[in-house]
């Protein structure tokens, strides 16, 4: 029996694999997978028809390669996914704990290397492959940069091959998670499945604040519930009377000055100047019977 299984590695990055086997594995099992130049250890995160929906859809990851989503438009996922090849022991786990704890020193060191060359980029992460055949540098840059000369140094220092790999803003915040302004760990971090783009109109829709300090999250871009929420305000705002339309309640001719889609409250002004607050319902009945 072969089943399709999601796993994650370091910095929320995922990838699917087949695992042709009777045995089943169990969400956050420890396994050795297969990757293009060696062996990786990761954890189970999704299986079985909820991996291959999934995998299907592109999610985080871009479609079963486990690319991001660039490179997934560039070139098409294999028709035949990588394989697990078995549950990791306790030492495959405690070697790849020893790997991570090196990964900041690392960060370190090629920051320095990057400070010689003068290259204008900020180095986000490093990430060991766990047979240490690759190590991976993640960072972020403004524009073009040529780092050829810097994978040498990279690959003459650390005896593996190098991959630098440059991710955007969003990408950044999600590798290394944090705090968002409303308490919460990042969305990207710990439940969105995908970082879509996020426009300005997006907040006009939803009546918030353009100041760029109110709507931006930890990355410096858009935050991205104005994104997933959207749809939410859309709907329900359909409910409720636009705001400057004027309705004819048993007062009389009122203005609706704001909605409340929370609180389900409209505030009404009338031509006097005098304003009152009502529920949603409350309003509707007055508006029937005027």
């Amino acid at each position: 029996m072969t089943d399709l299984v999601e796993v994650r590695f370091k910095g929320n990055r995922k990838e699917y694999f087949s695992w042709p086997s009777a045995e089943p594995l169990a969400l956050h099992d420890p396994v050795i997978v297969e990757v293009e130049r060696g062996q990786d250890f990761g954890r189970v995160s999704a299986l079985g028809p909820v991996a291959a929906k999934k995998c299907g859809a592109g999610g985080a990851g871009g479609g079963c390669s486990g690319c991001s989503l660039a490179e997934a438009a560039a070139s098409p996922p294999p028709s035949t996914p990588r394989r697990v090849l078995r549950r990791a022991s306790s030492t495959d786990a405690a070697q790849a704990d020893l790997l991570h704890a090196e990964e900041d020193d690392v960060r370190r060191r090629v920051m320095e290397q990057v400070k010689r060359h003068a290259l204008l980029m900020k180095v986000s992460d490093a990430e060991w492959q766990w047979d240490r055949r690759k190590l991976t540098i993640y960072f972020t840059a403004e524009q073009r940069v040529d780092f050829r000369a810097l994978v040498r140094d990279l690959a003459s220092a650390f005896h593996t091959r190098i991959e630098l790999r440059q991710i955007g803003a969003r990408d950044e915040a999600k590798r290394l998670d944090g705090v968002g302004r409303c308490g919460r760990q990042f969305c990207c971090s710990s439940w969105l499945p995908e970082l879509r783009p996020v426009s300005l109109a997006l907040a006009k829709d939803q009546h918030l604040s353009l100041n760029p300090s109110q709507i931006s999250g930890g990355c410096g871009r858009l935050l991205c519930c104005l994104r997933y929420e959207h749809d939410y305000y859309v709907q329900t705002r359909k409910r409720f009377p636009k705001e400057g339309k004027t309705l004819r309640t048993k007062v009389g001719a009122e203005r609706v000055l704001a909605v409340d889609i929370f609180r389900e409250t409209v505030t009404l002004r009338t031509d006097a100047g005098d304003t009152r607050v009502l529920s949603l319902e409350k309003l509707k009945t007055e508006v029937a019977d005027a």
